[in-house]
């Protein structure tokens, strides 16, 4: 998994998932609810009730993270990414990304163009095709390094003339 629910509720935050994920037919979860339920926290204050509508709305939160990551995976196995043996920061926030635009459905439409949502969404594709295309890196500890990067090397045959051959001149 390249982001958790813990960091989702770090940002963008529960307040923003939970007027996004809870299911229509629910009024919105509470925003203390949905974050205890993201970060694994005890959430014995509340009734089974609202207990079961956060549930649903991390149900919905965690189908999300699930099609995000298939997404991303797509793009990384074109470049024979997978598996990833480590946590790639620049990874996570696509992540993110792809997961709030799939929770906020409906963004298209008028103002899209400058709605923050739909341009991270973008943006992320972008960079996930630059990377299955190996234009883009994903840092210094890329897996799948492009072998023409980084210092130019020089390699020359070896000297001609040294000063043990030369001394008696």
């Amino acid at each position: 998994m390249y982001i958790t629910l813990p960091e989702l509720a770090e940002r963008p935050g529960a307040e923003e998932l939970s007027q996004a994920a809870t299911p229509q037919q629910y009024r919105a979860v509470q925003t203390e609810l949905l974050d205890a339920l993201l970060r694994g926290l005890p959430v014995d204050q509340w009734t089974p009730e609202e207990i079961e509508v956060g549930n649903a709305a991390v149900e919905v939160i965690d189908s999300a993270v699930s099609d995000a990551r298939s997404f991303i995976d797509g793009f990384l196995q074109q470049r024979g990414y997978l598996p990833l043996q480590q946590r790639f920061g620049i990874v996570v926030g696509w992540h993110r990304a792809i997961t709030r635009y799939l929770l906020h459905k409906d963004r298209l439409g008028e103002g899209a163009e400058k709605d923050p949502i739909v341009r991270d969404y973008r943006d992320a594709l972008k960079f996930l095709q630059l990377t299955a295309e190996g234009r883009f890196s994903l840092g210094q500890d890329d897996p799948v390094a492009n072998s023409t990067s980084g210092a130019p090397q020089v390699v020359t045959p070896g000297r001609t003339f040294s000063l043990d051959q030369l001394k008696d001149f």
